[in-house]
């Protein structure tokens, strides 16, 4: 995994080199001026989303902000199906002569393919799951609306979020539980517009609860919690909160926090006679939640790959990458993110959440 991730960014130096070389060789007979011009825009594309996120917390204005955020995230898809169909073209132009000239076919078709990735991302999910308890101890049903990876800031702005809070308020929930990365890379954004409200407009009698994920690390896991206090939304780090009804909520600290209590040792403050849900962001492990008698976890953290085919190292490298499973004993869903990180894509993955009943 570590070699994986360390290996990301000589990847995405390469993709980016090779489509410079491409562009570069089709700008042949081209005046000097204009190569610079492209040379220094294709420069910042590459690199505008790492300059968001060096100076996530400077004092600079937000339309800047979003715009380098903006930029940035574009470029990594674009980028991605770009090379991707390149390389397609350029094997199929020894059987095709035509598709020799792959440039002028990758960048209409890959533009394409963003459009429907974008509108694909606009409209998330909902996932109806019902499940059924056999407790020794009698408990209200419960509806909950199980959220996760929202990533509020620059990339998922207010307007996004109120349909969101449109979206879990029209389900009616009795109950919000979100698995993590509420927000992005900063809370600087959140202060300068009424991220606090908006959120404050979910309608859930019995508490919205949240775990921290990766990103509120990323953050700044302190001021995300004083964020979150001017907020109805309550995060769990390591405790377990009992609700009217008899409903158990373990809300476990992310992996990023090294130190975090085992589930094992949590559960002992629960009654498994009564249901158990637990909320932890990144999905491992699940074969232990399930050997511990679990009724369910709530996870996100994977986006299933986002896009194309990224999923495919999320399948392989989670036991659960993603939906609704039925362990032997543990009822399990991984939600793909009510929103994202990176990209504003959904090419072959679904933004998603899910309305879980519990009787």
């Amino acid at each position: 995994m570590k070699i994986l991730f360390m290996l990301l960014p000589v990847v995405y130096l390469a993709g980016n080199g090779y489509l410079f070389v491409r562009v570069w060789q089709a700008m042949s007979g081209v005046p000097v001026w204009v190569k610079v011009i492209v040379a220094v825009l294709f420069s910042l594309a590459a690199f505008s989303l790492f300059v968001a996120l060096g100076l996530r917390d400077a004092q600079l204005p937000d339309i800047l902000m979003k715009c380098l955020s903006s930029i940035g995230s574009v470029w990594m898809g674009f980028l991605l199906y770009m090379v991707l169909l390149l390389a397609v073209f350029d094997v199929a132009g020894f059987f095709i002569p035509v598709l020799k000239h792959s440039l002028r076919f990758a960048f209409p078709l890959t533009l394409c393919i963003l459009c429907c990735g974008y509108i694909n991302y606009r409209h998330p999910r909902v996932e109806h799951i019902n499940i059924s308890l056999d407790k020794t101890q009698e408990f209200s049903p419960v509806r909950i609306a199980a959220v996760s990876d929202v990533h509020l800031g620059y990339g998922t702005g207010v307007s996004a979020l109120r349909k969101y809070v449109e979206l879990i308020n029209s389900l009616d929930p009795d109950l919000v539980l979100i698995a993590g990365d509420l927000i992005d890379n900063s809370v600087k954004p959140l202060g300068d517009e009424p991220f606090a409200e908006v959120l404050s407009e979910i309608k859930a009698p019995m508490g919205i609860y949240m775990v921290p994920g990766n990103h509120e690390y990323i953050s700044g896991i302190d001021a995300c919690a004083e964020f979150l206090e001017g907020t109805p939304v309550h995060m769990l780090r390591d405790s377990v909160v009992t609700l009217p009804g008899g409903i158990q909520i373990i809300g476990r600290d992310d992996l990023s926090n090294r130190g975090r209590k085992p589930l094992d040792q949590l559960l002992e403050n629960a009654d498994m006679n009564l249901p158990t849900i637990v909320l932890d962001h990144q999905p491992y492990d699940l074969a232990k939640t399930d050997s511990l008698g679990v009724d369910i976890q709530i996870s996100g953290h994977t986006h299933h790959g986002q896009i194309w085919p990224l999923n495919w190292f999320t399948d392989y490298i989670f036991e659960q990458s993603h939906g609704y499973r039925k362990w032997s004993r543990s009822h399990i869903f991984v939600s793909s993110g009510l929103s994202l990180w990176g990209p504003p894509f959904r090419i072959g993955t679904h933004s998603d959440m899910a309305l879980i009943e519990v009787k």
